[in-house]
């Protein structure tokens, strides 16, 4: 027995809702299935609970440095399990809202369960087969675990089970020197673990630039995080009396070992997208399990669209939510949006953060092309100085020729809101002598930015 619908949406996640609302008041008969929870990756353990984790870690470092600022308090103390119930709370509110306004939705049914294709415009969930002429999938990612000797004896947290922990790690070793990876290392030693990261590659976040790498690296040490590198291999075991974990490393031809109390895995993660019946739909994948879609976000199979982290194409909340503003401009508006239009953009949540857009100075210096560039440090800006937050720099990349700005890494107070200075101006094809030259306010950090492109200077294409 089948059900016919309009439009068949596969994930709860970011783009997925959005898109089964917008299709369900549009008219079409439409069924979001999910199998798990609202919200996705975002909602239940990225973005939201991360952020929330994340403000509680800075307010103990904030009090901490009381005296800087000439404030006395008494002894600072974490309570994991009231942050954990902080972080829960705003958790729920997300998932309550949101189950609210689907239920709202006419048009629009919620099925539990785990949907797998039978065909290319038919799934099946809970023993039943949903038919559609179109189906949208939402199906997000997960973490992977490091493929080290003895990894499958031990306990392994990711940044899913990571949400449960309700206890202060003594000893926390975490995996993975890059954005997720760094953004529970400055977390937890703020909370007051020892926190020791093992990194594969040389340096951290190895897509940015060396002195943005070098200048995290440096901040983070100096609240009292270790880091090792070029570890490309290991061996883990429980550690003395079965507690803890022990890691042997060799990343220099001598072996050393390092005890922790906890692990945690953070060195990417691979698309749910092996457990969906793609090849009964003839549902093209890369070589990685990520589904192939063009620059409108369809699949080689008419009719059925791929969203947000599962057809790499971004890894972002917000590159999953435009996933959607352009199938849905697109679908319902009579739109032509690309994926090639959009800018790439993120932001790296330690503190001070890490906003970023367009291209790194390596990237610009592959280009050939002549490039200025200008670079300010913090120690510069009165607002940094005023609040006591003088770690980091900015920097902008411009093309010599055509006055565009082509990138920008600002590791800085409030870099991931200015960052989005930049970005507009991007966005609109506007010449960076456009920002230089408009009047900022003061004292803010932002009013430094038309300082930064006054001292443009060639960049040294060596």
């Amino acid at each position: 027995m089948s059900s016919p619908y309009d439009a068949i949406v596969i994930g709860g996640g970011q783009s997925g809702p959005f898109l089964a609302v917008r299709l369900a008041e549009a008219g079409l008969k439409t069924v979001l299935i999910e199998r798990e929870h609202l919200g996705g990756t975002c909602v239940n353990d990225g973005c939201i609970p991360t952020k929330t984790l994340v403000a509680s870690a800075r307010t103990a470092h904030v009090a901490r440095r009381a005296a800087d600022y000439g404030v006395q308090v008494g002894p600072v103390s974490v309570d994991m399990k009231a942050v954990k119930a902080r972080k829960d709370a705003v958790v729920a509110h997300s998932v309550d809202g949101l189950t609210e306004w689907l239920a709202k939705t006419k048009n629009l049914s919620v099925v539990w369960g785990h949907a797998r294709f039978t065909g290319s415009n038919a799934v099946a969930v809970n023993g039943q087969i949903l038919e559609a002429p179109k189906i949208f999938l939402n199906v997000g990612g997960r973490a992977v675990l490091p493929t080290w000797q003895g990894i499958a004896d031990v306990p392994v947290l990711t940044n899913t089970s990571m949400m449960a922990v309700d206890w202060l790690p003594e000893h926390l070793l975490i995996v993975g020197g890059s954005y997720i990876g760094l953004e529970f290392a400055q977390m937890y030693r703020r909370f007051g673990s020892r926190v020791t990261v093992l990194e594969y590659g040389d340096r951290l976040i190895g897509r940015e630039d060396r002195e943005v790498s070098a200048e995290i690296q440096q901040i983070l040490e100096r609240e009292g995080v270790s880091f090792h590198f070029s570890v490309k291999a290991a061996e883990v075991s429980k550690g003395k009396g079965g507690q803890g974990v022990r890691i042997t490393i060799d990343p220099a031809g001598k072996a050393q070992t390092i005890e922790g109390s906890d692990l945690l895995a953070a060195v990417g993660r691979r698309p749910n997208t092996d457990d969906l019946g793609l090849d009964k739909a003839g549902i093209a994948t890369d070589a990685r399990g990520y589904i192939v879609v063009d620059d409108e976000l369809r699949t080689n199979v008419p009719g059925v669209w791929a969203l947000g982290d599962a057809n790499g194409r971004g890894a972002f909340t917000h590159t999953s939510y435009n996933d959607f503003q352009i199938v849905a401009a697109n679908l319902l508006d009579g739109g032509r949006r690309r994926v090639s239009d959009r800018l790439s953009t993120y932001a790296l949540f330690i503190d001070p953060p890490l906003g970023r857009v367009g291209m790194s100075e390596a990237e610009v210096r592959a280009r050939g092309k002549p490039a200025l560039v200008g670079v300010m440090p913090m120690t510069k800006v009165g607002r940094a100085r005023e609040r006591g937050e003088t770690q980091g720099f900015m920097k902008v990349l411009v093309d010599a020729e055509t006055e565009r700005i082509l990138g920008a890494s600002l590791l800085c107070i409030e870099g991931d809101e200015i960052v989005h200075s930049l970005l507009d101006a991007m966005a609109g094809d506007l010449s960076y002598k456009v920002i230089e030259r408009a009047m900022h306010i003061h004292p803010t950090v932002s009013e430094l930015i038309p300082t930064l492109l006054e001292s443009l200077a060639p960049l040294d294409p060596a």
